[in-house]
């Protein structure tokens, strides 16, 4: 697939049980199912959104209302279980998906979206305006990450 007919796309929300049919073979591939519950996916200052193209949920991502401490923005979202269908990869899709999901935050009032990147998705999320903070790390069984964040109303950050 080379190219995406854009008026067969369409993003809402979803529940936290319909972002596993994509977490699962993008983010956990051989893992059982129950590695798709993240914490706090069903809490009341969470939100799923998911991309659908022809029907079909093609790329999801998750928004938990979350502080890390290296940040000084008073409201928080992190950024959890960002995927696109392999399939789905490269199309632009995740842009338009992570566009909504920073829509959303700007909603809630959000000063600062902040994730810890896998380091294949760097490049990605630094065309789109994220920076990275900190030295890389390893999260056993999934991989190498470095923590993202973007400001959403020119907040300032702490230094340490």
């Amino acid at each position: 697939m080379k190219s995406i007919d854009s008026s067969k796309i369409f993003i809402k929300t979803i529940n936290p049980e319909e972002t596993y049919e994509v977490r699962l073979p993008v983010l956990r591939p051989g893992k059982p199912i129950e590695s798709c519950k993240f914490d706090g996916d069903n809490l009341n200052t969470t939100f799923h959104i998911g991309l659908f193209y022809t029907d079909k949920l093609v790329a999801v991502a998750s928004y938990m209302g979350n502080s890390n401490l290296h940040f000084s923005a008073s409201k928080q979202y992190q950024l959890r279980g960002m995927a696109v269908l392999h399939q789905y990869q490269g199309l632009g899709l995740g842009n338009l998906l992570l566009k909504k999901g920073e829509e959303h935050c700007k909603i809630k009032q959000a000063d600062l979206i902040w994730f810890n990147a896998r380091e294949n998705a760097v490049n990605f999320y630094k065309r789109n305006n994220y920076h990275e903070t900190g030295a890389y790390f390893n999260i056993e069984g999934v991989g190498t990450h470095i923590m993202m964040s973007k400001n959403l109303l020119k907040t300032t950050f702490n230094k340490s």
